[in-house]
Parts: structure tokens; sequence; C-alpha cells
């Protein structure tokens, strides 16, 4: 029987096991550290410790619980076995709907709105249109690509900026770190999208946004390393960035006494922009499972050469 073990620093795992083992009841599942665990064959993580996966010698296959496996590869005792991800059809869907849902915020001036809310002030805040706003997309992957596209049918400009070149019908796009300044200048909410590299660690930070134009707002739903928050705290109050909208931390949870809690100008959700169900993480854990055993090509397996 294949066993298999959950690893993760912060993030209680064991609500997957019953989706896991309905896909596939002849799989066991343990927790990390018992004496049934150290057999495992298969790990299903979420920031492992590091040096965990490495503990486990019969060890054939690591699996993430989400697109993002970069909380996986950090660990530089990574061992030599295939990793593979999920790919939920519907977090492109979700996606789009959270940054749709940040973009209007910041457009239809609801920021403005609940601040006069709270001192009772009946004041009509300016409105402009869909197509006088620039939307820049940071990262134009398949669910960046999703964004654009659909905030684009929304009636915004739309602009995006990748790595590598890319061709979006209607959308301007610019790449390479040459081009980010060019994008930059002419945007009014920019959205991070983008995967975590060695280049794209901590790009948030103060130079990029001096580059922005006075009051440019921000949506982060990329990764958390992304951001320097001490950056961004200094650019909310000299004014250069107008607000933001935050989903995803270095740590999580974030800390109840981070001042990205109190800030006025923020808005902190719990990492929720696009969430699978159980049963989606479960199923596809349970097929590359069977795969594995049977030796057969794995699904979404990531080509670590490239992270």
């Amino acid at each position: 029987m294949t066993k298999l073990v959950f690893i993760s620093s912060g993030y209680d795992m064991s609500p997957l096991a019953p989706a896991i083992i309905a896909a596939a009841p002849e799989l066991e599942v343990h927790a990390f550290g018992t004496q049934e665990a150290n057999d495992a064959q298969v790990a299903v993580c979420w920031k492992p410790p590091a040096g965990a996966l490495r503990s486990l010698p019969n060890l054939r296959l690591v699996h993430g619980v989400a697109a993002g496996v970069d909380n996986i590869l950090c660990d530089p005792h990574f061992p030599a076995v295939p990793l593979c991800r999920v790919v939920d059809p519907d977090q492109a869907r979700a996606m789009s709907e959270y940054v749709m849902w940040g973009v209007l915020h910041f457009h239809r001036r609801f920021d403005q709105v609940l601040v006069n809310q709270r001192h009772a002030s009946w004041t009509l805040p300016e409105q402009t249109r869909a197509s006088d706003c620039t939307v820049g997309v940071m990262g134009l992957g398949e669910i960046g690509s999703r964004v654009a596209l659909d905030l684009l049918r929304a009636g915004f400009s739309v602009t995006g900026w990748s790595r590598s070149p890319k061709d979006l019908p209607g959308v301007a796009t610019f790449n390479g770190r040459e081009a980010l300044p060019a994008f930059l200048e002419r945007i009014d909410t920019l959205v991070c999208l983008l995967p975590l590299t060695s280049e794209t660690r901590g790009l948030l930070n103060a130079d990029l946004f001096r580059q922005l134009r006075p009051g440019t707002k921000l949506i982060h739903v990329g990764r958390g390393e992304h951001l320097d928050a001490e950056a961004l705290l200094s650019a909310l109050d000299s004014g250069q960035v107008g607000g933001a909208l935050v989903d995803v931390f270095p740590n999580e949870p974030l800390p109840s006494d981070d001042p990205l809690w109190q800030h006025p100008k923020v808005i902190v959700t719990p990492h929720m922009a696009a969430i699978s169900t159980l049963d989606t993480i479960g199923s596809q854990i349970a097929q590359n499972v069977r795969r594995r055993v049977r030796g057969e090509p794995l699904l979404n397996q990531v080509d670590i050469a490239r992270h």
C-alpha cells in the first residue's frame, strides 16, 4: 500500500485527507513526524520545513496543493524526485473575479466612499469611464491573460508586462526588464500576477513604486515574496501609491501586529483570491499517485530546471 505524508509549516492539511482517500481508497495518509510517515513514498506539501523532504528515504513523488510550487522549491535540499502542482480549471475565473472586484473598488472610488461613511459625509466621488482607466497586469501566463482579457471586455484600457513576449488582442504588451519603466509610467492600477523567481523576488519595491504615476493603485495577488511591505507603506504614506489590495504575504497567516492590517489605504484578504476545492485537489493528487505507481506520465509536472 502506498503511503502519503502531509508536510507543512503553519497550515493544517488534515481536511484534505478524506478527499484523497475518497479518490484513492488504497492510499494511507499520515502526518509528518510519525513512524508510519517515515516510510512514505509521496509527500503532499505546502511550505515544508527545509530538509523535511530529504528525510524520507522512500520518497518517489512530491505534490503541491496549489498552482504555485515556489513554497516547496525554496527548500535547498529538495530531493531528485518529480514535483507536481494542482491545476484548477476554475482558478483563472476565480482570480479574474477577485481582480475585477479590486479594480472596480478603486475605479468607482469605493475606497473614498467607505472613508466618507465613517464620517457620515454625503459626498459624491468623481466618476470616470472605464476606458479612461489603464490597468497594468504583470504576469501574462494562463491566469494573467484571462484577467487582462476580462478587464478589456469590461471596457478598461489594459496593458501587460511579462518576462517573455506575449501577444494578446487589444492589450498593449511589454516584455523584459528594460521595458518595465515604459509599462509602469502609463497605468492607473497595477495588478501583480507574476510567478516567483530569482528575478521577480522583491520586485514590488521602492524603486518600482517611484516609477508609477502618483496615486496608482496596487492589487497584489502574485506571491508574498514579491512585495517589500515597508516600501509599500512608505509609498502609501507619501501618496505615491493611492491604495492597495493585498492577498498574499511572505508569512501566512499575516501576524496580528503587522502594520498592513491597520493602514487606512490597505485592504488585507486571507489568500483567498482563487481557492481550489478539497475535492479538486484531492482527486488530482490521487490520480498522480496512481500514475506514479504504474509508471505512467504525470499530470502537471513542474519543470524544476526553470525555477
